[in-house]
């Protein structure tokens, strides 16, 4: 089993389309509205880790994958792992990489985002 925690940061840069039908989301709603699509997925990244426990019981680590939500289309693009904050094995981050990978946020924003992702995997503590 596991527990997991996420956190996001999220900025959106200013690159308008004039004449085209795209939602304006505050900095706040950009970041919920991405958290809220990567949620979609959280089966699939459960069964990262799910997959990982099985191999190695006790395993724990984290993911940290930085991308850019395109303004024009809202998909999820430049999908990179960041060394540095990333502490899981390599089987779980790609599996996470590509559970991700191809999400569309909708509607498509006015401005392109950049965000920052951070899965970290703990297994469950036994019940008492």
């Amino acid at each position: 089993m596991k527990q997991w925690l996420f956190g996001m940061v999220l900025v959106a840069s200013s690159s308008a389309s004039a004449g085209c039908s795209f939602a304006v989301r505050s900095p706040e709603m950009y970041r919920d509205d991405t958290a809220a699509l990567l949620a979609t997925r959280e089966e699939q990244i459960r069964s990262c880790y799910d997959a990982e426990l099985a191999r190695n019981p006790g395993a724990e680590g984290k993911v940290t994958v930085s991308f850019l939500v395109l303004e024009d289309s809202g998909r999820l693009t430049d999908i990179v792992v960041d060394p540095d904050g990333t502490t899981a094995s390599k089987e779980v981050t790609s599996c996470v990489v590509e559970s991700i990978d191809g999400l569309l946020l909708t509607p498509a924003d006015q401005n392109k985002g950049k965000g920052k992702f951070v899965w970290e995997f703990t297994p469950r503590a036994p019940k008492a």
